[in-house]
């Protein structure tokens, strides 16, 4: 399920920000939350405040904000993923699809490129060509940005359809750009827009907005001290995951797992662990098997919190954070995946990890920063 949601907002450049009212919709059942693709991949304003963009939930599943692509703007809803690194955006209305398109005929400032473009999700491809256009996030707008249009997204399958989202914007780092496309962080980093080169998340939670902070935190969604871990490389010598060194995960003060790698992936709606470990930390929580390496659990289980441990501080998901609920079942926030090396193995910190904390990624000294949530 990579993040998705319903209606998103962007700050202005007057600093006024403009509210649009969220729509309820019938709850998720567990059948289709299982066909949502959980994860990607397989291998500031003028006056220098902080931008924000309006992160919306849908039911825990889906998570997504604004963008728009051309001149005039044309306002997509897109997931702001950490655990890729290229903008796409669909230009091809499907019959009866409620989806937003980019029609490049509409954009005076639009050029051809034409150059094919293909980007592997774990349910099949999604592809279309490159192209440049004026691409404006948060309030910053990125002039003769190359990013992707695409016209075919049959690999996104049925998760597409009942999703949320538009288009898909990369927030990782350069190494995983497919083609070597600039990145969207390395753009608004190239622009000198921000008044410092980081950005920060909130994810809400039971349909609340959270939001995503360009160049800035906002002080009001945390307490306290950020506490730090460097950026790690994803393979020997290259950059492209927000991987970290994760010291153990822990439940009830007893380790559960091996595993001494993580990245924070804010496009993964569970935490994914290596399939020799789920078994045994869902039986601690009291989660039973399902299919495709998920669980269901009790939704008013006394379940304990699970722990992660990054540079000798505890960072605790309680069970409010891993028990989803979906229309009266309840689906437990964990799965097994494997990530084969040479980036695996590791543990992927999704949303369910990112719902528990204010998250912090910088740029320019290559950490990441988490905060207790305000």
């Amino acid at each position: 399920m990579k993040v998705f949601c319903a209606l998103a907002i962007l700050a202005t450049a007057s600093a006024l920000v403009h509210k649009v009212e969220l729509k309820k919709r019938a709850p998720l059942t567990i059948e289709q939350r299982l066909q949502m693709e959980r994860s990607v991949k397989l291998h500031t304003l003028e006056d220098g405040t902080p931008s924000s963009i309006v992160i919306n939930d849908y039911q825990d599943a889906q998570y997504y904000g604004e963008i728009s692509a051309g001149t005039p703007g044309q306002t997509m809803s897109v997931i702001y993923d950490t655990g890729s690194s290229n903008f796409w955006a669909p230009n091809t209305k499907k019959l009866l699809s409620s989806h937003k398109i980019y029609n490049h005929d509409k954009s005076s400032t639009y050029t051809a490129n034409g150059t094919a473009f293909s980007i592997l999700y774990g349910s099949g491809p999604v592809s279309g060509f490159y192209s440049a256009d004026t691409v404006t996030i948060g309030g910053n707008a990125l002039t003769d940005y190359t990013f992707a249009e695409v016209n075919n997204t049959k690999g996104l399958g049925l998760g597409y359809a009942i999703g949320k989202f538009d288009g898909i914007c990369g927030m990782g780092w350069d190494d995983i750009s497919v083609d070597g496309v600039k990145t969207p962080v390395r753009a608004l980093v190239d622009s000198k827009s921000l008044d410092e080169n980081i950005f920060a998340f909130y994810l809400g939670t039971g349909g609340a907005a959270g939001e995503l902070v360009i160049g800035g935190v906002n002080k009001d969604r945390y307490t306290g001290e950020f506490s730090y871990v460097p950026v790690a490389d994803s393979v020997p010598g290259k950059k492209g995951y927000w991987a970290l060194a994760m010291d153990d995960v822990q439940i009830g003060g007893a380790s559960v797992t091996t595993t001494r790698k993580a990245i924070v992936d804010s496009g993964t709606s569970l935490i994914a662990v290596p399939k020799a470990e789920i078994a045994a930390i869902a039986s601690k929580v009291g989660a039973k098997p399902l299919i495709k390496g998920e669980y269901t659990i009790d939704c008013n289980a006394d379940a304990p919190d699970i722990d992660v441990v990054i540079n000798k501080k505890t960072y605790s998901i309680p069970k409010e954070a891993y028990i989803i609920n979906a229309g009266g079942e309840c689906l437990f926030g964990f799965l097994g995946m494997d990530i084969p090396a040479p980036a695996g193995p590791l543990w992927i910190l999704g949303d369910v990890f990112m719902r528990a904390h204010y998250v912090k990624f910088d740029v320019d000294q290559s950490r990441l920063g988490f905060a207790k949530l305000a």
